[in-house]
This record gives C-alpha cells, sequence and structure tokens, in this order.
C-alpha cells in the first residue's frame, strides 16, 4: 500500500506524503504532526519555530548564486478532513491513511486521502531538505486548522516572515493560478425540544441514506450532488405530512467544509408496511433525480428497537419546515464571470436527539454583504423553532490583485513550458492567502498545485502525472523569483 505509494516520482514528495499520512492530523488535533514538523526542521539544521497557535515555520537561506533574490513564502497547512465511508472500520486517532495506487491516481481506501493538503506540505518539506535545488531564500509556513476555522492563519502574528512572496500550495487543479477565493461564516442553530410519548402500537423503524457523493462545499458546491440532511429531511417532511410517521432523532453529515453525504434518522409509525412501501418509492424518485451526480444513493429501512420518546408534534413540524425552508447550495451567480459561485450555503450537519438539537451550516461569498445576507435568511428559517442562531468564524475573502508582478511572472512561465494558458481565476472555497494578507498587507500572493478530486471525501485522489508537472512548474518558478529591489 504505501510503500507503493513511497517508489513513486518525485520520490521526495511521496515519501513525505506517505510519512505524514501516518500522522493523525484532524483539524484543531494537530499536536503530532507539529512535533514532527518541529523535529524535521531542526534535524535539518534550519531555523525553525512553532508559534503560540501551533503552526511552523521553519527557514532555509538562498542555494548558492540566488542569495540577491527575494525571500519566498511556500505555505500550506498541515490539517485534514476526516471522513470514512460508513462501512469502513477504521480509527482516524490510530490508524494511518492506507494509500494505494490506481493507475494514474493515488487514492485511500474508504477514507480521506489527506492530499488535501498533504502533498502541498510534503512538497514544501523537500524542497526544505534539498541539496540541489536552486531556489531563493525560503520560509516555510505550515498552518494549523485551516479546515475548520482557519486559525492558524487568523492567529498569525505580523513580523515573523520577511518574504513579500507568497506561493500557497492549496489549489486543486494543475492548470489553475489562483489569485482570490470566497471569505466564508459559520451559521449554528441550537436549542432544545420538547417530546412526547410515541403511538402505542407504534414500531421503530431505522432510515438510513447513504452511498451520496459528497465532496467540497466550496468547490464542487456548483456541481449539483445531493446534499443528505436536505434529501432526509424531504422524505420526513412528506411522511410527517400525511400522518405516518413519528420522529425520535435526525442525525446527518459531520464536518462543515463537507456536503454530507449520509444521514440517518429514527422513527416511529403504526402501520411500518405501508412506510417501508413509501421509502421504497422515495428510494426510486431520489435516485432518478439523481443518477448522474449520485449514481449510488441508497435511501433504507428497516425496523429497530422502539424509543420512548418522538418530538412532540409542534417542534416536529417547525423543525421540518425550517429546514426545508433553509437555503442550501448556490445562493448566487457570480455576475460577469461564467461559472464562478458568488453565494452559498452547506447545511452541514444536523442532529436533534435527547431533547436537543443542533444545525451547522457553513456560508461562504466573495462578498461581505451578501455572506450576511444569507445568514440572516438562514436565521429568519429556523424562527419558528425558538433556537439560538450564532455566526462565528468567519474569515475574509481574498480579494484578486492580477497586476501583481508575480501573477504575470508565473502566468507568462506556464505558458512558455506547457505551451497551453494557464487559467488564472477565484475559486468559491476559502483559502488562507486573504487572512495571512491583512497580516503582511504588501505581500504578493498566488495559489497553485496539481489535481486533486473529491477532496473532503473518500473519493479523494490525486494525480501521479499531475504532481510530476507542478513539481516540474514550482522548481522552475524558484528559480525566476526577481531580485530584491
Amino acid at each position: 500500500m504505501n510503500t507503493e505509494t513511497r517508489n513513486l516520482d518525485p520520490r521526495a514528495i511521496w515519501n513525505y506524503f506517505a510519512d505524514i499520512n501516518a500522522i493523525p492530523r484532524a483539524s484543531k488535533k494537530e499536536e503530532k504532526i507539529t512535533a514532527f514538523m518541529k523535529q524535521f526542521g531542526h534535524s535539518l539544521g534550519l531555523d525553525t519555530m512553532v508559534d503560540a497557535t501551533g503552526n511552523v515555520i521553519i527557514k532555509k537561506p538562498a542555494s548558492a548564486g540566488m542569495e540577491n533574490k527575494q525571500t519566498v513564502v511556500l505555505q500550506s497547512h498541515l490539517d485534514m478532513v476526516h471522513q470514512k465511508n460508513a462501512n469502513i472500520d477504521f480509527d482516524f486517532s490510530t490508524q494511518g491513511i492506507q494509500m494505494y495506487v490506481d493507475g494514474d491516481w493515488v487514492k485511500a481506501k474508504g477514507t480521506t486521502l489527506g492530499a488535501d493538503n498533504g502533498i502541498g506540505v510534503a512538497t514544501i518539506m523537500s524542497i526544505l531538505a534539498s541539496g540541489d535545488i536552486p531556489h531563493p531564500p525560503i520560509e516555510a509556513l505550515f498552518t494549523v486548522d485551516e479546515e475548520t476555522g482557519m486559525t492558524g492563519a487568523k492567529e498569525l502574528k505580523a513580523g515573523l516572515l520577511n518574504g513579500k512572496i507568497l506561493l500557497n500550495l492549496d489549489t486543486e487543479d494543475d492548470d489553475e493560478l489562483t489569485i482570490g477565493c470566497a471569505g466564508g461564516m459559520d451559521v449554528t442553530i441550537d436549542g432544545n425540544y420538547p417530546t412526547q410519548p410515541p403511538v402505542p402500537g407504534s414500531v421503530g423503524l431505522l432510515l438510513s441514506l447513504t452511498g451520496l457523493t459528497g465532496g467540497h462545499s466550496g468547490v464542487d458546491i456548483q456541481l449539483g450532488r445531493a446534499n443528505a440532511n436536505k434529501l432526509m429531511n424531504r422524505v420526513l417532511f412528506e411522511l410527517q405530512k400525511e400522518g405516518k410517521i413519528e420522529i425520535h432523532a435526525i442525525l446527518g453529515g459531520s464536518l462543515r467544509n463537507a456536503i454530507p453525504r449520509e444521514s440517518k434518522s429514527v422513527i416511529t409509525a403504526t402501520d411500518p408496511q405501508l412506510v417501508k412501501e413509501e421509502i421504497e418509492k422515495w428510494n426510486g424518485i431520489l435516485k432518478a433525480e439523481y443518477r448522474v451526480t449520485d449514481p449510488l444513493l441508497v435511501l433504507a429501512v428497516q425496523e429497530t428497537e422502539m424509543p420512548a420518546a418522538i418530538f412532540e408534534t409542534g417542534f416536529q413540524q417547525n423543525f421540518l419546515a425550517a429546514v426545508y425552508a433553509c437555503p442550501n447550495g448556490i445562493y448566487r451567480m457570480t455576475p460577469g464571470i461564467d461559472g464562478l459561485v458568488q453565494t452559498s450555503n452547506n447545511i452541514a450537519k444536523i442532529e436533534a436527539a435527547d431533547e436537543k438539537f443542533s444545525v451547522q451550516c457553513l456560508t461562504r461569498s466573495s462578498v461581505d454583504t451578501e455572506k450576511k445576507d444569507l445568514a440572516t435568511a438562514i436565521q429568519n428559517s429556523f424562527i419558528a423553532c425558538q433556537g439560538k442562531v450564532s455566526f462565528t468564524g468567519e474569515y475574509p475573502g481574498w480579494e484578486p490583485k492580477p497586476d501583481d508582478p508575480v501573477i504575470k511572472m508565473m502566468s507568462d512561465l506556464y505558458q512558455k513550458m506547457f505551451l497551453s494558458p494557464a487559467r488564472v481565476d477565484a475559486i468559491h472555497a476559502g483559502l488562507e492567502c486573504g487572512i495571512i494578507g491583512g497580516h503582511y498587507p504588501v505581500m504578493q500572493m498566488i495559489s497553485l498545485g496539481p489535481n486533486i478530486y473529491g477532496a473532503h471525501s473518500p473519493d479523494e485522489r490525486v494525480q501521479i502525472s499531475s504532481v510530476q508537472k507542478f513539481w516540474k512548474f514550482l522548481l522552475e518558478i524558484l528559480k525566476q523569483i526577481p531580485d530584491k529591489q
């Protein structure tokens, strides 16, 4: 598995990638990977520090003959999204990622791969450890908690870095040079709800919705993939509207930045056979609607232990109506830019059980006022549920500066090397550049990377030939960095 990956070229990148994939590195739990990176820097005899937040900074002098070049900051984040398929027995806290090679791709067995942003980290490590790669002075910045709050970037102090050019290695298409991104905000609705006894003679049923494609809630939101929380709510809404069920619990999704792939609900029914027939009908409807984007979708039902309590009738109606009304997916496209989402929302996680409920959303926009408008729409969707609405974790977008000299240099270099133009554009996802730019406003910034598809889902995969292309491009970029002013 990982031995096969280690034999790929460029050997240094794949070996460092295997090393860090053996270390648990969930967002907000980066202690082990931070310690590993600190030891890595010290083992090379390089100036290495860990700041109060856990960001790691390693500085390497220029290679011979390049001392007069401008200092370049190479930046990637250490954390990864931990997602797995429900039928996979895997413990992220103790097990390393089980990688394997499938043709031109590296994948993981039933879990996220960690190429986002592990390939970027491994690439920077390869440059730091090299003895023969020409490069300007390097400041390697490895941030923490990018995936669930961008805490590392937010807490980065001014004055720690001297570089005036930052190369963020977190873009996931090798023909794209990213120069801007959307900002985001966490919207959470929490509350308590009343319960009542189930109708005498009812039978407990477990509904499960599985097999959805999922994906990154920013870069994949325009693909029209199913959201497990919205689909489960749709089915429950129709069943309760006709008085066929009562609800005990709803549990769906996991992380804010992942389109939810699974949901389950415990319900009761006085006529379980009728409900089973309805679920079979809905399974057919949803399969037909999402046959292109989510071909493995399955809605199933089975009998389960009878719960002692169910949602109070009024709350059940209000809650299902609120989730139904809550905006999800694309809210507005960017006027004047084909195909770029401007504003969106992902209903990422729903937990309603034991008299407590929580709905967690990630709202994104490149327009701050529109992001707040959408958050207000979400808030008002849940007024009848009388929950507490909180807006947290807000981070700014990254305003494109297409006239920065480094962007022209890299765009021209891409054309020369690959005989086709690079796509220079912004993305509807969060990158740390906007936040880092707040601490270092004169820094020129651009993001690049290899082809990584299916990020934030167990379908995540990275293209081997694309990593080779990306590596070749990056090494040439380092040679072309201009002299100090």
